[in-house]
């Protein structure tokens, strides 16, 4: 069973390590999400949220679809390699059921370890 913790150490915390990721990122898109990546020289995957008022008006909406994206991440942090991701909320991401966002977000996960995997070679 992984460890379902979400640590400090795993996530993105200063705007510095989201300009990293913002200046050359690896891009994987779903319909009203996407996610950038980059190679970290830490031990462990992290994470960073954008979900903007401006796409979800109301804090419970933004918040439901933070909590849905840290438990994914969660499940899925042992088996991504040493990389910084950056997820970004897009318009009609409120049209979509929570499942269909979390099972949207398994694909992406193993889709982004395999486009950085090509990278490395």
């Amino acid at each position: 069973m992984p460890n379902s913790a979400f640590p400090r150490e795993a996530r993105l915390l200063a705007s510095e390590d989201y300009d990293r990721v913002f200046k050359k990122p690896v891009r994987v898109s779903a319909q009203g999400i996407l996610i950038l990546a980059c190679k970290n020289d830490q031990d462990c995957a992290r994470l960073g949220l954008v979900v903007p008022k401006k796409i979800l008006k109301r804090a419970v909406w933004r918040n439901c679809v933070k909590r849905l994206v840290r438990e994914s991440f969660r499940n899925t942090r042992e088996s991504l390699p040493n990389i910084d991701l950056v997820f970004l909320a897009r318009p009609g991401i409120g049209d979509i059921s929570n499942r269909d966002i979390s099972s949207t977000l398994d694909g992406l996960w193993v889709q982004i370890s395999r486009r950085l995997g090509k990278q490395r070679s």
